[in-house]
């Protein structure tokens, strides 16, 4: 069965009809560039996924890195891919053409990201963190630490990690015990332990650059003892050669039950005299540095598990229309042809289901990278404060609802494909594996509720919060105004008062009783995620109504009737579901909280 990576009717509809990434040639670091740079691009990104990734995401799952105490081995076609992706210029990408870059709009470096983790996440896990790190010093390196980490990470010479999570210490940053000690010359050693790091030791570059999060020795406790340091695998010189290797040791493998191939590791710094480590930023406010990368990277994760879910629905879509089995219940003769299982009304449900997680998790994800684009090259101040603003806000959403709702995506697949779903002969089983982790990856679904209760809504005393809403009130003015969208507009403004009085009642006890307004904050995040996903439905609606006034061809004329569907499958299916959630939680309700360990 033949199954593209994405569909491009579907990525030129959210780039250029729902986002409009067009009017960026109108900002002055675009003006050299024009939609076919923008296409040539895209199909550069899907031509190196599908001939350098695609061929192995099996091999890769099937074959694990393996280490023998001295290397990192990796089945060769993860050197090819990481080859292709730098020689294709991606890792680079984004940066402006004085600095080697092609001036890429981040929303195009990430349409074309969404490429390669469609055809292996697990592979594309090493650029996309490279990527980070290289931004990360970028934005808060020295002029001496850029010119000698970022030209060999930008060429693909070094690859690079972040490492935050230690043993002891999950989500929990602030208790980190890896310490930092001055040396005379202005570096510091580190000593500690990190594990779950992706990508923290591989056969794939000749050095790798870790961004590590330790306390220098006497620091303040907490958070705002935290300090960020690089910390390459080998050191370099000053010429940019090779010198000896740092004092940093892969301690061993974890193994998971999906991105097997990317490496997950222990690492160990300072098992000798330390490992040298360069402080990016100033002390103690490493954490605030970080953020960059780990933002960066839940967006990032959002997309993954975008693209999982979609690759997903598309595979079972094609099985359904392909696959007899069965009669409509109004057919009694056990002799007529059986139909196809897309004939059958729950199989529908569910592909529809799948429809409206996967293409909102990507309307999601490319939204949230047309805000950073906006928040960075807007034409005005305030245009890229408010931009900062929302995206901040939506963060938590971006990566916590396409980890959800990706993954419930890939459970459907699966049962679309009945026995053959869950046998390794078929990818949606693999599929279900890999997004799996997402819901994970870069903070599990409590700390985002936490985040987005407990901060992100009161923020700049609820200025972001403001911004949704106005944001939200110009699209239900104009569904009231649309003949096909109109029906959408009742439900989306009555759940968002409904968000809204959940909000203002639990900020209104954050102070008060944080415990109690903060135990159900998961339920917060997704009733929010619902609202959200709802908003960007109605604006996808409105753009296909708009598609169907013009002179589109039958093609084009399913492809909107099929948004149109969707959103009212959303709007009408899953969006009433905050009913029951609002309800708890406006009632503090304190079951959770109130079971006792022993009564387990």
């Amino acid at each position: 069965m033949s199954h593209p990576l994405l569909n491009e009717r579907e990525l030129d509809f959210l780039l250029y009809e729902l986002l409009d990434t067009e009017a960026l040639l109108q900002r002055p670091r675009y003006q050299e560039h024009s939609r076919e740079v923008f296409k040539a691009t895209l199909e550069t990104a899907r031509t190196v996924a599908e001939r350098y990734f695609a061929n192995h995401n099996a091999k890769g799952d099937a074959n694990e890195p393996s280490f023998d105490g001295d290397k990192v081995h990796l089945i060769p076609e993860t050197q090819e891919a990481w080859d292709a992706f730098a020689e294709a210029g991606f890792l680079a990408a984004h940066y402006d053409f004085e600095d080697g870059g092609m001036q890429l709009p981040e929303i195009v470096l990430r349409a074309s990201m969404a490429y390669f983790s469609a055809a292996n996440i697990a592979s594309t896990g090493y650029p996309f963190l490279s990527i980070g790190a290289a931004n990360l010093i970028q934005s808060f390196g020295t002029e001496e630490q850029k010119s000698r980490f970022l030209p060999p990470m930008q060429e693909g010479r070094f690859a690079g990690t972040m490492a935050l999570t230690e043993p002891g210490q999950g989500s929990a940053l602030a208790d980190i015990k890896t310490i930092a000690r001055p040396a005379e010359d202005g570096s510091y050693r580190l000593f500690g332990q990190k594990m779950f790091i992706s990508g923290g030791d591989q056969s794939l570059t000749e050095n790798i650059v870790h961004m590590v999060l330790a306390k220098i020795e006497g620091a303040p406790a907490g958070v705002n003892g935290i300090s960020l340091f690089i910390c390459p695998k080998v050191l370099v010189n000053e010429d940019g050669s090779l010198g000896e290797r740092n004092d940093v040791a892969l301690a061993g493998l974890l193994h998971k039950m999906g991105y097997r191939n990317t490496t997950s590791t222990v690492l160990n710094f300072g098992e000798q005299d330390g490992a040298v480590g360069y402080l990016i930023g100033e002390p103690h406010k490493g954490l605030q540095c970080m953020f960059q990368m780990m933002n960066e990277a839940r967006i990032g994760v959002g997309m993954g598990a975008a693209v999982l879910g979609y690759q997903g629905f598309t595979y079972s879509l094609d099985y359904a229309r392909q696959r007899p089995q069965g009669r409509l219940p109004s057919n009694k003769d056990p002799e007529s042809k059986q139909v196809s299982l897309i004939e059958h009304a729950d199989v529908r449900r569910m592909l529809l289901a799948q429809k409206a997680y996967a293409e909102g998790s990507l309307a999601m994800c490319l939204f949230a990278s047309s805000l950073f684009e906006d928040s960075h090259t807007a034409d005005t101040e305030e245009k890229r404060r408010d931009a900062y603003l929302l995206l901040d806000l939506i963060t938590p959403m971006v990566k916590s609802w396409p980890s959800k709702y990706g993954l419930k995506a890939n459970e459907l697949a699966i049962q679309i494909l009945g026995g053959s779903g869950y046998i390794r002969e078929y990818p949606v089983e693999q599929y279900y594996r890999d997004n799996r982790l997402n819901p994970i990856h870069e903070g599990a679904e409590a700390i985002h509720g936490l985040d987005i209760l407990g901060r992100k809504v009161i923020m700049k005393r609820g200025a972001g919060f403001r911004l949704f809403n106005e944001a939200v009130q110009q699209t239900l003015q104009q569904a009231k105004d649309s003949e096909l969208c109109h029906e959408f507009a009742a439900p989306l403004s009555e759940a968002l008062n409904t968000l809204n009085r959940v909000t203002e009642t639990l900020v209104g006890k954050l102070k008060e009783d944080p415990d109690t307004t903060l135990a159900n904050a998961t339920i917060y995040l997704d009733l929010f995620g619902r609202v959200f996903a709802a908003w960007l439905w109605l604006q996808q609606a409105l753009k296909a109504a708009e598609g169907l006034d013009t002179q589109c061809g039958d093609s084009d004329r399913d492809y909107y009737l099929g948004k149109l569907q969707a959103a009212r499958y959303y709007i009408q299916w899953e969006l009433p579901e905050i009913g029951a959630q609002a309800e708890l939680l406006m009632q503090f309700n304190s079951v959770p909280l109130d079971m006792q360990d022993a009564w387990f």
